[in-house]
């Protein structure tokens, strides 16, 4: 099992878990070690099947199976550490789904797998970047993705709105402009718990995070926030990434009204009123347990902590860790 051709990182294990069975038997075995019957029995699953969806999750860590003493013929699944952890994944995919505006989408519904291969497809193809950054033409983002065609980027932006993640309207020209809605906003949170679940326990076999997933990700997650009222002032968010042994430093400069944020752009000031810069494994500490302990911070630091404070109460409300 290797990275596959165009993969990026975090789709793997969401789309892992967009299988309703698969998290189904994560849910069966947090309670307890089960047999292969037990299972059947209480997944509904018919044993061929179940069988699959067993051999996928030991493929990654998540389950093992154990011989049961004193009858070494038996064997029990269990669940492993990675799959306990594999379970918050779960749980945040989960909380996700349930927000949706229309109506609560169950995990395994149709609804919820289009949702989630909306997501997924729209952060393979690099669309998402594209969109994070302001309303653009369907033109526009081709222009800059040239791995996929034309028809490509059209379904997938269908998907994307029909999901309910990318809305459109008419610009000055009467050519329809799409922009990312608070709910593709919101998908960052299970992005970022699959992307640390599989640099944690997939690290030779997943794709690596790049310097366009920490971009998206932050222009995605930061322009929502709201801080106190007499928070004022500039903020660089600084990612680091060790290329060809040099130090390239990528992110958002983000300025600060009152409490509101009234511009978040990827031209790094460099001379910003206060900063937070560190690795990508750093930033997802801060992001899912609030522990920024790993980045440096300089400036104005309380402006600083209460836009990292404030990333991790948004994406990980204290519910859901």
């Amino acid at each position: 099992m290797g990275v596959a051709n165009g993969e990026r990182t975090g789709t793997r294990i969401l789309t892992l878990l967009a299988a309703p069975l698969n998290a189904l038997i994560l849910s069966k075995l947090s309670q307890g070690p089960r047999r292969l019957v037990e299972l059947r029995r209480e997944t509904g699953s018919p044993q061929t099947t179940l069988r699959a969806h067993l051999k996928e999750l030991s493929e990654v860590g998540a389950i093992a199976k154990r011989r049961l003493h004193p009858f070494p013929s038996v064997r029990e699944y269990v669940l492993t550490n990675p799959g306990s952890e594999l379970r918050f994944v779960a749980t945040t995919l989960e909380a996700w789904l349930a927000k949706d505006p229309g109506e609560p989408l169950p995990l395994g519904g149709d609804a919820a797998r289009a949702e989630v291969k909306a997501l997924v497809e729209g952060w393979s193809s690099k669309m998402l970047r594209a969109l994070a950054g302001g309303p653009v033409t369907l033109a526009e983002i081709d222009e800059t993705i040239e791995s996929l065609s034309h028809q490509s980027l059209e379904r997938r932006l269908a998907g994307l709105r029909r999901a309910g993640l990318v809305t459109g309207g008419s610009g000055q020209d009467r050519s329809t402009r799409y922009e990312v809605t608070e709910r593709l906003r919101q998908g960052i949170a299970p992005l970022v718990a699959a992307i640390r679940w599989e640099r944690k326990h997939l690290t030779e076999v997943t794709a690596p995070v790049t310097p366009v997933d920490a971009e998206t990700g932050l222009l995605l997650a930061i322009p929502p926030l709201r801080l106190p009222a007499e928070m004022s002032g500039s903020c660089r968010l600084g990612v680091e990434f060790d290329e060809c042994g040099e130090r390239r430093l990528v992110g958002v400069t983000v300025s600060v009204e009152e409490g509101r944020i009234v511009s978040c752009t990827t031209r790094l000031d460099s001379s910003p009123g206060s900063w937070a810069t560190g690795p990508a494994a750093a930033w997802l500490r801060v992001a899912i347990e609030a522990d920024p302990s790993r980045l440096e911070l300089g400036g104005n630091q309380r402006l600083a902590r209460a836009l990292l404070d404030e990333l991790n109460r948004a994406l990980f409300p204290p519910r859901l860790i």
